[in-house]
């Protein structure tokens, strides 16, 4: 891995953890939520400066190059957290459409209260 590599890794590596806790301290951002991109950053930093655990990593699992591993676990991270992500989102449609329908019905038993009170049927 190049020193320029290492030295952008680093640096986009810090950026991340600075913006998300300051996202975190804003309470803009769930705690749940930051974990995964403050290990994603520290994973990036200590790869950085340990570059040979890439090699190490990469001549096991038979990739030619530590940097096309390096990218290789980086996308598999992203996809796993997208598929995290669209999961929890999902689950939140599921949860806003259960909630609309019954604030729906609720809305019309009241109009049909409210019908019967004015007709005088009891």
């Amino acid at each position: 891995m190049s020193l320029a590599l290492r030295i952008v890794l680093i640096v986009f590596s810090v950026l991340n953890c600075v913006w998300v806790l300051t996202h975190i301290r804003k309470s803009r951002f769930k705690i749940d939520d930051s974990i995964f991109w403050l290990l994603f950053s520290f994973f990036l930093i200590i790869i950085s400066l340990f570059p040979s655990l890439m090699k190490m990593a990469a001549t096991w699992i038979g990739v030619q190059s530590s940097v096309n591993f390096l990218f290789l676990v980086i996308i598999f991270l992203l996809q796993f957290k997208l598929f995290l992500t669209s999961v929890h989102v999902s689950q939140l449609e599921d949860k806003l459409k259960s909630f609309v329908q019954r604030y729906a019905i609720d809305q019309k038993d009241r109009t049909d209260a409210d019908q019967n009170e004015r007709d005088g049927v009891q």
